[in-house]
């Protein structure tokens, strides 16, 4: 079974996703599981009011949905609708609003990947020998034509899928969720 997506096509929807935090609150469901917007204010730092808000904006474009159970009538308990959000940079690079939202969706990316591996680094000292050994830390370069680094994203993408549907329904205690960053891109020049 593949992973569930949520796949972005109109500029409204990219914008909607593209707020701060509404992703920080998007990212959050999706890996501690359902919340209330005052759960997730708490836990981010926020207002209730402001993630309740943004919880409301979020389900308007489908990112999430209400939870299947509800603590109470008074608070809403969210969930995310998918795994994943996916977009294809083409669907928007003839547009000069769109191409600016991409640029913000970047640089907020950017600032996650950057502060997931800066607690990785931090805090991994904590973290078993059996995981310091298990964790990938790489980079390479290789040359490839844009068919080949398709097809090999095509495939990365069928063992990732095969290893999240392995454990999606394992109670094993050794699991732990793995934060999982693929990039692939062409390069003119590489500095070090």
């Amino acid at each position: 079974m593949a992973l569930t997506k949520k796949r972005v096509e109109d500029l409204e929807t990219l914008r909607a996703f593209t707020h701060p935090l509404r992703m920080r609150l998007l990212a959050t469901l999706r890996f501690d599981g359902p919340a209330t917007a005052s759960d997730l204010g708490r836990l981010l730092g926020e207002s209730s009011g402001a993630t309740s808000y943004h919880l409301r904006q979020l389900a308007r474009f489908g990112f999430i949905v209400e939870d299947d159970e509800q603590p109470s009538r008074r608070e809403r308990r969210w969930k995310a609708a998918h795994e994943l959000t996916s977009w294809e940079p083409t669907d928007f690079v003839d547009d000069p609003a769109a191409r600016s939202v991409l640029r913000i969706l970047a640089r907020e990316r950017i600032h996650f990947m950057v502060e997931q591996l800066r607690r990785w680094y931090a805090g991994r000292q904590h973290w078993s020998r059996a995981w310091l050994a298990a964790a990938q830390d790489s980079d390479m370069v290789i040359r490839m034509r844009p068919a080949d680094l398709d097809r090999m994203g095509r495939e990365i993408w069928d063992v990732i899928t095969r290893h999240a549907n392995a454990q999606r329904a394992s109670d094993d205690p050794e699991a732990e969720k793995v934060v999982l960053f693929l990039y692939a891109m062409p390069a003119r020049d590489v500095v070090a």
